[in-house]
């Protein structure tokens, strides 16, 4: 037996947020604390499951992704441990894990054009392009600890000429930094992502899902958890957290949610579990149109950043969240996905890039206002997605600034503004994108958890004292990883699962990379170039 309280036929588990880290909680309490599943409901104020890893729409009005974060399968051990139990939709007899990682060995990753310049010419990229002093200085970063680092940001520790290196431009819009970002992030990923530091121009360690993580993460995911019996509740936003005081522990009492216009009070047992998806990364996200810009959202217009806050408030073991909210200038940038109705960008893209989709990653535009890169994934990106209709997606690190062809913020961009100002990079006649509808996406708060913060501003994912509440989000504190992964989010759920349940099985260890040899040699020398 591996848990004593798993066994109560009392228990029951809520799911507060219905993101991969809910999901993961669900499949970890079932799968390794024998869980009933229909003990376990996930509340969720939209009307799917995902959370972040959202992938929507149809050919006819247009696919929209918020965005995709990067896998690997170097690293992600908690993530690849969950989706080795999930089975495939499309593959009888294979897991989830077995599926990509067969989709991975068909469609090798190599990009040849991941940096362009203003004369729409591909950039060498074999040099990190460093200077002595550049290479100095990102020693001294890699090796101070987090102690030393402190709440500073990056610009901190590295001087201005830095964030001119190739290696600045592919690093950046690799992983989404900016200057003004933690240090102390900066240097997990250094360390946590290390194999990729030697093959950052080419992206041949980033490795891909068939469809986008929507329907080939969530959905088999979700269906999985069906099958064992757990409850969907969509459209409920959850609105209080009643807890008392008992023999010096935080324990939930009642949950408050509103459904249909109406409050809902769950009340709460001696032994009921809650797991809180603590603010989330595409909170107050908006969508535009090929005619409108998204509009300007922030955390009242969601609610997801409130609810932390008030738990917060008097208890720093819960967390500092307005560390994160507190700018949105600071963690907002923008997306965009294009559905397009004929071949004819494809067909360009291939022969400028000579990457057939699928294979080539990020393609940058290091001289945009913008600082916009584009990803021409493999066909189809979606499942319902039509043969003769091609999606691709975009984002920009800069939203802020006036475009080099379009005289707005790409905040304020259309979709229509948005492409033009693209084909202006790409020196493609508009007509190129003639039959293109493409949606933009608005996300204040996308790299929030990236900006600068005290140790003590992330909750543990079982707090001090907590008895029955877990945090699980990319708001959590986990010693060694790195935020704006879904390996972040899928380990602090497998840690709060094991912890509240007591499950002796071991939650799987990073694996120090950063700690081999022939890793250290080949980013020595790749620095060296």
């Amino acid at each position: 037996m591996q848990t004593s309280v798993s066994t109560s036929p009392q228990l029951k588990a809520y799911l507060l947020g219905g993101g991969i880290g809910s999901l993961a909680a669900a499949a970890f309490m079932i799968r390794d604390a024998h869980v009933p599943g229909a003990s376990i409901t996930i509340l969720e104020a939209l009307p799917l499951m995902g959370g972040s890893l959202d992938g929507a729409g149809d050919a006819a009005s247009g696919y929209s992704l918020r965005g995709g974060r990067m896998l690997t399968t170097d690293n992600y051990e908690c993530t690849w441990d969950l989706f080795k139990s999930i089975p495939s939709l499309e593959h009888a007899g294979q897991s989830v894990f077995d599926e990509t990682l067969a989709f991975n060995e068909k469609h090798l990753a190599h990009s040849m054009a991941r940096l362009v310049n203003r004369q729409r010419a591909k950039m060498p990229v074999e040099s990190m392009g460093f200077s002595m002093a550049d290479r100095l200085e990102l020693l001294k970063l890699s090796q101070a600890s987090e102690e030393a680092l402190g709440n500073s940001p990056i610009t901190d520790w590295l001087s201005p000429a830095f964030f001119e290196t190739e290696f600045w431009f592919m690093w950046a819009t690799t992983f989404a930094f900016q200057p003004w970002h933690s240090a102390v992030e900066f240097k997990r990923y250094l360390h946590r992502f290390m194999l990729e530091f030697s093959r950052i121009e080419t992206l041949g360690g980033v490795k891909r899902t068939v469809y986008n993580q929507y329907d080939s993460l969530v959905r088999p995911l979700q269906a999985w958890l069906q099958v064992q019996g757990v409850q969907f509740v969509p459209d409920c936003k959850v609105t209080d957290i009643l807890h008392a005081e008992q023999d010096g522990q935080f324990v939930v009492t009642a949950i408050d949610c509103l459904r249909a216009g109406k409050i809902e009070r769950i009340e709460l047992s001696a032994n009921d579990l809650v797991f809180f998806q603590n603010a989330s990364m595409t909170d107050a996200s908006s969508l535009g149109s090929m005619h409108s810009a998204p509009p300007a959202l922030n955390k009242q217009d969601s609610g997801g950043w409130l609810l932390w806050e008030k738990l917060a408030q008097g208890r720093p073991e819960f967390g500092n969240p307005s560390a994160f909210n507190s700018s949105v200038a600071e963690s907002m940038w923008a997306s965009f996905t294009v559905t397009l109705k004929d071949t004819v960008f494809f067909d360009k893209m291939q022969a400028f890039s000579g990457n057939q989709p699928g294979t080539g990653g990020l393609v940058t535009f290091k001289d945009s206002n913008w600082l916009m890169s584009i990803v021409l994934a493999h066909q189809p990106h979606f499942a319902n997605q039509p043969a003769d209709v091609q999606v691709f997606w975009g984002y920009a690190l800069f939203p802020d600034r006036i475009g080099n062809f379009v005289a707005k913020p790409m905040s304020e961009c259309s979709g229509e503004e948005i492409l033009r100002e693209l084909c202006g990079h790409l020196r493609f006649d508009l007509e190129t994108v003639a039959k293109a509808n493409c949606i933009p996406c608005r996300m204040p708060y996308i790299t929030s958890m990236f900006m600068p913060r005290s140790h003590s501003d992330r909750p543990l994912p079982v707090p001090k004292n907590s008895k029955n509440l877990a945090f699980i989000s990319q708001f959590v504190e986990i010693a060694d990883d790195v935020v704006f992964t879904v390996e972040y989010s899928v380990r602090a759920a497998q840690m709060a699962v094991y912890e509240l349940l007591k499950v002796s099985r071991p939650v799987p260890a990073i694996i120090p990379h950063d700690k081999s040899v022939k890793t250290q040699f080949e980013a020595l020398v790749k620095a060296l170039k």
